[in-house]
């Protein structure tokens, strides 16, 4: 699988009218032409924002599920009105499996309101090659133990690309593990020192709560 975790910056006050006009028309619109709309997001801690992560069985499924869906109906009528909560988009990690992947959950249908308990907390790590085979023999079992055992592990996934009409970030070497809490109340932190020589820059955690049409719940 190819992952695209992207993350895009809003005009003050605009995320609410995102979200409802992504879970109204982009979730059934983007998967019809193959890709899967792994999770959407509300970042607590940064009210401007919108998190959300799809999926893609390979690289040129991604082209073509992309060529078809930004060149067809859906979002020819509706990208005026999603652009236009939008500062920026550019801020997306390509990634492909480095562990576990994502549970399957059903997901809510349109006009669903409520959003689930959960919380997900992503961290990305800056790395050098080589840092899944290590995190999965000695950080998780320290997490599993702790019961934070990561529900899913990603890496970057460094092919061209060849949808350039999105941009994503290259240059970059990064390794992501999302956990799952039941509430935000039962989240906590795991320390690892023994990663810390092996980042190459600080490391990015993101807490997410999902939206309620999210299939991450």
């Amino acid at each position: 699988m190819i992952y695209e975790l992207r993350r895009y910056t809003l005009h003050p006050g605009r995320r609410d009218t995102l979200i409802e006009l992504f879970e109204r028309e982009f979730v059934e619109g983007q998967e019809a032409t193959g890709m899967r709309v792994t999770g959407s997001f509300r970042d607590p801690d940064a009210p401007d924002t919108f998190t959300w992560l799809r999926a893609f069985p390979d690289m040129p499924s991604r082209r073509a599920a992309l060529t078809a869906f930004y060149g067809g109906p859906v979002w020819q009528a509706n990208r005026d009105a999603a652009n236009a909560t939008m500062i920026d988009s550019d801020d997306v990690l390509l990634l492909r499996p480095a562990g576990p992947e994502f549970p399957s959950w059903d997901r809510p249908p349109v006009g669903a309101t409520a959003g689930p308990p959960a919380l997900y907390v992503a961290t990305i790590y800056h790395v050098e090659d080589g840092f899944a085979e290590l995190f999965a023999g000695k950080a998780v079992p320290v997490l599993t133990e702790a019961g934070v055992p990561p529900v899913a592990c990603l890496e970057s996934e460094h092919a061209e690309n060849d949808f350039p009409r999105l941009p994503v970030r290259t240059g970059e070497n990064v390794f992501v593990w999302f956990a799952r809490f039941d509430t935000p109340e039962e989240e906590r932190e795991v320390d690892l020192p023994f990663l810390d020589p092996l980042l190459t820059a600080a490391p990015e955690r993101l807490r997410l709560r999902p939206t309620a049409r999210s299939s991450l719940r």
